[in-house]
Formats: structure tokens, C-alpha cells, sequence
């Protein structure tokens, strides 16, 4: 990340709020160099998706689905273990009518 993390995760809050959603930090990890995660909730459809950041092996920041369902307890059991493993973790929620992550990253699907 070429940003401290704390920098762009200020920066996608701000990306979601100018676009009509309602995002915050569920968790606060490590200010300069925590791993984050994203949970997209549609308030549309009640569904929800979790992004993790990820670099590919040509060194590219991409963000992927870590979690392939989209019911929130599963993807909070996600969260919690992978905060066991990582304490500087951060989990940004964005909350949207139609779900959207304003990840400006490439998202793959793994």
C-alpha cells in the first residue's frame, strides 16, 4: 500500500459518502500498515459481500472475495477469525442501497 492505511481508509469513507452510502470503521487496526477489509452491505436486497486487499504476482493491489456468501453472520465469522490472526486488521462497513464496495482497485473473483 502506498498510502498509510489509516490515509486511504479515510479516502473510501469519503468515496462512499460522496456516492450516497453510509460507511465507517468497524474496527481500527494499525494506522500505517494494517491489512483491511471490506463488507459491502445492500440494504437494497439484505445481502452483504466481504473484500479483502490482495497483490497479484505482478505486484498489483487487486481486492478479492474471501468469502463467496453473501449472508452477513458468515461473512462476521470471516471477520472474527481473521482478526484472531491478524490484531492490526481494520474492517471498513459501507452500508448502500445497491451494495456498492467504491473499491477504485481492480476486484477479481477468485
Amino acid at each position: 500500500m502506498l498510502l498509510s492505511t489509516d490515509i486511504w481508509v479515510g479516502a473510501l469513507i469519503r468515496r462512499a459518502e460522496i456516492g450516497g452510502a453510509f460507511a465507517a470503521v468497524a474496527r481500527k487496526g494499525d494506522a500505517r500498515a494494517g491489512a483491511v477489509l471490506v463488507k459491502a452491505v445492500n440494504r437494497g436486497d439484505g445481502t452483504a459481500q466481504l473484500y479483502a486487499e490482495a497483490t497479484r504476482g505482478d505486484g498489483e493491489r487487486i481486492w478479492m472475495r474471501p468469502v463467496k456468501s453473501t449472508a452477513e453472520a458468515e461473512l462476521d465469522a470471516y471477520v472474527a477469525r481473521s482478526v484472531r490472526i491478524d490484531p492490526d486488521l481494520w474492517l471498513v462497513e459501507i452500508e448502500d442501497r445497491e451494495g456498492r464496495h467504491f473499491l477504485t482497485e481492480p476486484v477479481e473473483e477468485a
